[in-house]
């Protein structure tokens, strides 16, 4: 869906008229497809690297557009160039709007973020010198620069645009604002390049859930399910554009299970195993876990009914 938006959008920067329906198959059959084809995820460490630089351009973009008004107004600037329903939409609540019950679907959105859990393993195989220490190294960096990406372009966003603010953000933006333009081939290029990471996990899962031994997994099969996924997942893309319902449900459902219900349970299961060997620390941290699932679950009920309910 962000890749159909994103490319339609550029086009339009450079004077040609593409759907994003035909922006997102093209891009699939060219591009998408040859990288999750792709038997390794080694070889796109570089770019997910230039990911995060083109990510960290995009955040700097949007400050700068807070920061010299030019879509200050709704009636003036670079902001006549949009929509009227993208245009800013500043409310004067303030910050007791946090207290209102829509503060759950953006805690689901939130969820997304972190909603790549199960590719760990495979990160930790691949990554080199694999010890714990590099591992938590690595884990604690990333997880620090995504919080920061997060909380930057989120307040820039809203500051901006208010209440008009996008599922997309970049949506906002005028197609004639060059700054934001390269701002759309950033997230493009970074886009593009770390699709095929949560692919692959996808992809490795429909084969867990199928039971399919890994010995059975040759490159025939891989190549035939990632034509079957691929090609549905576009499908949908082309036929759902409000991408902030996707992420709120897809937080609230998904996101709450893999951050705060299945990771309990497992490490529940995982004292139970060690019996008599589970100290009392890790004992009494399994009644924590819990604890987080049911208020995970809790969230998830809440946002799952806040999301259906803005259809």
């Amino acid at each position: 869906m962000v890749l159909g938006d994103t490319f339609s959008a550029l086009f339009k920067t450079f004077g040609m008229s593409v759907s994003r329906e035909t922006a997102l198959a093209g891009l699939t059959v060219t591009v998408l497809l040859p990288l999750c084809l792709l038997k390794s995820l080694s070889s796109l460490a570089p770019f997910s690297l230039a990911g995060i630089a083109a990510m960290l351009y995009m955040a700097v973009a949007m400050a700068i557009r807070f920061f010299d008004g030019s879509y200050a107004s709704a009636d003036s600037g670079l902001a006549m160039d949009v929509a009227e329903s993208l245009r800013p939409t500043i409310g004067a609540k303030g910050a007791s709007a946090v207290f209102s019950s829509n503060a759950f679907i953006l805690i689901c959105m939130l969820s997304t973020a972190y909603m790549a859990h199960f590719n760990a393993p495979k990160f930790y195989l691949e990554l080199k010198d694999n010890t714990i220490a590099r591992w938590n190294t690595v884990v604690a960096t990333s997880f620090a620069i995504s919080i920061l990406f997060f909380i930057g372009i989120a307040a820039m966003g809203f500051a901006t645009f208010g209440g008009a603010s996008n599922g997309f953000i970049l949506n906002n933006y005028s197609t004639k604002d060059s700054l934001m333009g390269f701002s759309r081939v950033a997230v493009a290029f970074a886009l593009v390049f770390t699709y095929p990471l949560a692919f692959v996990g996808c992809r490795d899962g429909v084969l867990e859930m199928l039971k399919v031994p890994k010995e059975e997994r040759t490159d025939t099969k891989l190549n035939n399910l990632t034509y079957i996924i691929l090609g549905f997942v576009t499908a949908v893309a082309m036929k759902i554009t409000d991408l902030s319902f996707i992420m709120s449900f897809g937080g609230a459902t998904l996101g709450n299970a893999l951050i705060y219900v299945y990771p309990a349970i497992m490490f529940k299961s995982a004292v139970k195993n060690m019996g008599e060997d589970a100290t009392t620390a890790q004992k009494l941290e399994v009644f924590l876990a819990m604890t987080f699932a049911a208020l995970g679950i809790g969230m998830g009920c809440i946002g799952t009914k806040l999301s259906l309910a803005k259809l």
